[in-house]
């Protein structure tokens, strides 16, 4: 089987994923609460309901920050 990764960033370290896979099915993969963070897209703030729509290409940069709720 030849199966096509593409290499991005994840908080300043590598990670290869599917060339197929979109922005959301990384986040559930990677385990995170989507109601609970906020995602960059090479510099650009992302609203969540792009998710579905937004495929990597090599080298994009990600940075995800979690919110954390308290008191």
């Amino acid at each position: 089987m030849n199966t096509k990764y593409n290499t991005i960033f994840i908080n300043g370290q590598a990670f290869n994923c599917y060339i197929d896979m979109s922005l959301k099915e990384l986040l559930h993969y990677l385990e995170f609460e989507l109601n609970s963070i906020v995602v960059e897209h090479n510099n650009r703030i992302i609203n969540s309901k792009e998710f579905d729509i937004i495929f990597f290409k090599p080298q994009d940069k990600i940075e995800i920050i979690t919110i954390v709720g308290g008191g």
